[in-house]
Parts: C-alpha cells; structure tokens; sequence
C-alpha cells in the first residue's frame, strides 16, 4: 500500500479506539475550523462531512461586490489535446463514498481510466481526484483541480449562489444516487418512535448538511405545534470532530436522538444498544440526490461536448454493471481508496456491500424519472427549491442576499436526453412507478404508529365535503409536496374537527372530507389509490387541548383550527 494520507492515519486511530471511520471524511476540515470560526459551515454530501458555505478566496463581504451574473471568460484547452483525451483526461472531484463505486468500477477500478474499460469504451478518459476535505467549488474550478465535482442537490441549491457570487458557475450534469436509507434520525430512546416524539428532547447533528435539512424538513412537517417545534434541541456537533462526535453524542446519553448517514449510521445502528431509525430516505426516499456539477465554461465549449456525453454514458454503464457484479463495485472502492481498504479490513466486505443496500445507483431511468423527463414530477427541481429556501433561513449563504436561482438553471440536460432518446428501454422503465403498492400491504403497516404527521388545514364550507379551488390549491401546495418527498410511503388520510357541534356529525363529515381529500389526489395527481387509507377522526384526535389553548399559546380559535385540519400521516414500510 502506498504511503497512508492523514485521512488513513485518522481512520486506523478511529478505528482502534472503536470509532467510525466514517469521522475520518471530516479531519480536513481541522484547518477551516480553526482558521474561519466565525463563517458557518455549508451541507456535505448525505455520507461525507460539511464544509464551509463560503470557504473560498472571497469573504461574504467581498463575494457581495461580484456582480452575481458575471462569467470569467472560457477554461482554456489544456495543452494535452482534446478535453477526455488521454493527454487531457477530464478531471471529476469526488470523496470517499460508496455512491461512486459505479464511476470507479467504470474506469476499469482505477482512479485513471485503464484501456478496454467502460470509459474508454465510450471513447473518454476519466481521471477521478479524491479530495476527501471538500474545497468549494470556486475553489476547484479557479485552480482547475477538476472539471467537475460531486455535490448533493440540497448542498448545491446552497453552493450555486456562493459560485456566482465569486464571479463563476456551474451546472448538474446527471445524478449518481438517491440515498434510500442511508440518512436517518435515530434514537436509543423506545420512547422516541416518530418524528413528534422528538419534542422537548435534543438531537445531535452537523450543521447545514442534509442531515440537518431532512431534520428541519421532518420537524417543519410534523403535527407538532409551533411552541412544540421550537422545544426541539438541535446539538450542533464542532465539524471537526465530525459523525464520529455525532454518534459519540448518542451513545454517551448526552442527547436523545441523532441525526446520521452511511457509513456511520449502519455503525451506530449495528452497535448502540436500543439505537433505532426514527425517520429516513428509505421513506423520504426523493429527497437526497448527488449529482455531478461541472465548470460552465468548460460545459459551454462546443469542442467539449464529446468528452462529457462519453462520461455520463460511461457512468450510466458502470451503473448496471455494479448492479449486476456488486462484489466488483466493492473491489473497485477497496483498490481505489484507503478508506475502503480500511473499513473492510475492520468490518469486512460484506459490511461495504451492505452499505449499497441503503442508496440507489441512478442509472439512466431513474435520472430520467428524478427529472422529470419522464413526463412525472420534477424531483430534483422540487428539492433544490425546498432546500434554497431551508438554507437561506437558517443562514447558510456566504451571502445571504444573494438572488435565488430557479432550478431550471442549476441543471444541463443534454447528455441525459441524448442517450435516453436512444434507448426505449430506459423511457418505458422511467416510464413506471419506483415503487408499487397494495391494499394488503397498506393494512399491515397502519397497525404501526405513523413516522410523522403533517396536518394541512383543507377549508370547506359549512357541514360539505365539496373541495373548493382554494382546498385544491392548498392541497397541491402543502400536501402533495409531502407525498412526493416520501415516495416509498402509505398514508393515512384523516379528516378531523373540533369539539364544537353533534360528535355523530363530526365523524360522518370528518371521513366524507378525507375520502374528498383522497380522491382529488387520485384523479388529479395520479397516486395510487391503495396508497390511501381514509379515516375520519371527528374530535378525537385534537392536536391542541381546547380546554387549555394557552398551554401552545394559541387563542380558543387558533386552537380549534389546528385541531380542524386534514391531516397525513406516513405509514412507512
């Protein structure tokens, strides 16, 4: 083996001392932390650590001067000839993450693409630059470390503003993965089983990474009252200690819940007594993406248009041969980076195998379904607009001024829908459902508690059942959102009323609304019917004690209303 990095001295100390090696991402980040304290740290990717929003050459001061649509003039070509040449690879950042093993599988399990593999087979030569402390993407771009680079759709509706700001640009050419259980918040606590158990207790967490989105998401979405919500105590842990401090946190008793992904999660599971997942993407399953964001500059060269579609096409190949060889995705990993070399040395193949199991490889349907080219929702635009707006409020910008930028133009397409307009096969698969469901199905996880509850006051008129626009529109806003995001979930669809009037009347109503409810999301909105059960609460089930509304500080009517809501709740399965 050659000469360990201090990102492999870190992982074999973690490891002897019993920690996760997954804490060994975030030992890069010690210079930032020291040397930029008072700048607050941006998102990482769903299983590396975080990095600061604005650690570039500009200052959020500075960075506000840049005119925000300024472009730097084109990348040069490099004297090595053509962009993918073998003298002039095209250069991809990326950290040691197991979301990857396809692209290195690809190049022939090389960080440089070796003849005969897939890459050189679409006629492209890769070289992937493992850059395990995370430099921004000016940075990457300015110093022409990498052509491209990985980032999380969430982490990149944060960076873009910043990129701009510093006078640059880029744009998400495909998405690798969709982590389906490789995010999670868990708890050691059998008390803590859904999200608004999560109420005055705290959670350990790192700041403005996706795992703090998905929190802020869950809780924002759950039945909890606004006094409620704001009795969550969320434990920021120092990024320099990383997820290894996060799940320290749990084990030690010192918070209640923590907010995790792979590999530390599967490691916290598999050794924390009691510890268990409370919410996750394997419900929240369209939440979480990576993508690969490349130079625009670089993008815009007509002379370049080879080398990427030979990259996304070599990609969406390594793809399915992961999926159809996955103990060649895991040699790939083992031979390319030491920190896989590491982890299956101290937890063994079969572990990194069982990470694949917690993310989806997005091959070239699920892309073409992720984007909406398959003629269903947008899921990536829907995410980077959430996430601009969960970020920006909670500070994340370097510049928190800085203008939003439509999701129309954080993307370039065009390799995508070249090669999905070749192959019929991929259309018809992204064509149907991810996931199916039945009646059968739905009844068993019902007799589970629900994983959160979102309320969503659906107004009729006096003693009807009759959706109004209004109600349609209230329903496309706040609860067909909710049911996209949690793609792989049943729901219980409820109607509920205060405890005002004939109980009798209130049950008849209550159901007769959800049923309202539920088929307007059928006929409209297309979901499947057996994803729905319907339920009609009356006053049963009030999310506000009428009896005591000052105890949420909410006046007699404001609590009447809350408990007069529509509500969702998520049967996960």
């Amino acid at each position: 083996m050659a000469k360990m990095t201090p990102l492999a001295k870190g992982l074999v100390t973690l490891i002897i001392l019993g920690g996760t090696a997954a804490a060994g991402w975030h030992l890069g980040l010690k210079e930032i932390v020291q040397g930029k304290a008072d700048q607050p740290a941006a998102p990482a990717a769903s299983t590396t650590p975080a990095t600061p929003s604005n650690a570039s050459n500009k200052t959020p001061e500075t960075a506000a001067a840049t005119p925000a649509n300024t472009a730097k003039p084109a990348a040069p070509v490099a004297a090595g000839g053509p962009l993918g040449g073998a003298g002039n690879p095209l250069k991809v950042s990326i950290v040691s993450f197991h979301g990857y093993a396809p692209a290195l599988l690809a190049n022939g399990k090389a960080l440089k693409t070796q003849p005969g593999s897939l890459f050189a087979q679409n006629g492209v030569s890769v070289e992937f630059v493992i850059q395990d402390d995370i430099p921004t993407l000016s940075t990457i771009f300015e110093s022409k470390t990498a052509h491209c680079a990985w980032r999380t759709s969430d982490f990149w509706a944060q960076e873009q503003p910043n990129l701009r700001n510093a006078g640059l640009d880029g744009r998400a050419i495909m998405a690798v993965d969709n982590t389906q259980g490789a995010d999670a918040i868990i708890a050691r606590n059998p008390a803590i089983t859904r999200v608004e158990d999560l109420a005055d207790h705290s959670i350990a967490l790192l700041q403005f990474t996706p795992s703090d989105g998905m929190t802020i998401d869950a809780i924002e979405n759950s039945s909890l009252t606004a006094r409620k919500k704001q009795s969550v105590r969320y434990v920021y842990i120092n990024a320099e200690e990383g997820t290894a401090g996060v799940r320290a946190a749990l084990e030690s008793g010192n918070v209640d819940a923590a907010a995790l992904w792979d590999p530390d999660l599967s490691l916290a599971l598999k050794n924390i007594p009691g510890a268990h997942v409370v919410y996750s993407t394997k419900t929240a399953t369209n939440l979480i993406y990576d993508v690969i964001v490349c130079d625009s500059r670089v993008l815009s060269e007509p002379a370049n248009e080879a080398a990427f579609q030979g990259f996304v096409a070599g990609w969406m190949a390594g793809v399915d041969a992961a999926r159809k060889a996955p103990d060649e995705a895991v040699d790939a990993l083992v031979r390319t980076e030491e920190f896989f070399a590491l982890l299956a040395k101290d937890q063994g193949r079969g572990f990194v195998k069982g990470l694949f199991d917690n993310l989806v490889w997005t091959g070239l349907e699920d892309n073409a379904r992720l984007f909406g080219l398959a003629g269903g929702t947008n899921h990536y635009e829907r995410v980077y607009r959430r996430f601009d707006g969960i970020y920006r409020k909670a500070g994340a910008l370097a510049n928190p001024n800085s203008p939003v930028i439509a999701p129309q133009e954080s993307v370039d397409l065009r390799f995508v829908r070249n090669l999905l307009a070749k192959s019929q096969a991929a259309q018809q698969a992204a064509a149907k459902p991810e996931f199916t469901f039945t009646e059968q199905e739905r009844q068993q996880v019902a007799k589970q508690e629900p994983t959160v509850t979102k309320p969503v006051i659906v107004s009729f008129a006096s003693g009807s059942a009759e959706l109004t626009k209004r109600a349609q529109k209230t329903i496309d806003d706040e609860m067909v959102p909710f049911i996209e995001n949690n793609g792989s979930a049943y729901f219980d669809i409820s109607g509920n009323s205060d405890s005002t009037g004939s109980r009798e009347a209130n049950m008849r109503i209550s159901r007769a609304r959800a049923q309202a409810v539920v088929d307007y999301l059928v006929t409209q909105w297309e979901f499947d019917r057996a994803r729905f059960a319907v339920t009609g609460n009356g006053p049963d089930k009030p999310l506000c004690n009428e009896s005591a509304p000052q105890a949420e500080n909410l006046s007699l009517e404001d609590c009447r209303a809350m408990n007069r809501t529509t509500r969702a709740a998520v049967l996960r399965r």
